[in-house]
């Protein structure tokens, strides 16, 4: 499986969701639904919610993916991942983002570093 990174920074080859849609798992599909719901508190999460292939090709996405502003700017702007926005270190919408995940970050900023 190759490395997708996300717009946000997040590894998609990496995510657990990801790994068990790629591999058409349906009891890892069910454990990543559970896990959810319960890291989540979200008691209405179900394997169809959990079922992705990265937001940054076409396919099948996550329930989050509609919602996702970091997703839909990356896209509008038609980056690769916001490690390739001209506005990539005064986000706001990343700055938020990476207060709760600051392995997004690292990772983004990895990316950035190698644009040269």
């Amino acid at each position: 499986m190759s490395k997708m990174i996300a717009y946000c920074g997040l590894t998609c080859s990496e995510c657990p969701a990801y790994q068990a849609t790629q591999t058409g798992d349906p009891a890892a599909l069910e454990a990543v639904a559970a896990r959810w719901r319960v890291e989540y508190h979200a008691a209405g999460i179900t394997v169809k919610d959990v079922i992705c292939d990265g937001c940054v090709v076409e396919g099948r996405h996550c329930a989050h993916w509609s919602e996702c502003d970091i997703r839909a700017c990356g896209q509008a702007r038609g980056v690769a991942n916001c490690a390739h926005c001209a506005d990539y270190a005064t986000c706001p919408k990343l700055v938020h983002f990476f207060g709760f995940v600051a392995s997004a970050k690292a990772t983004l900023d990895g990316v950035r570093a190698g644009l040269g």
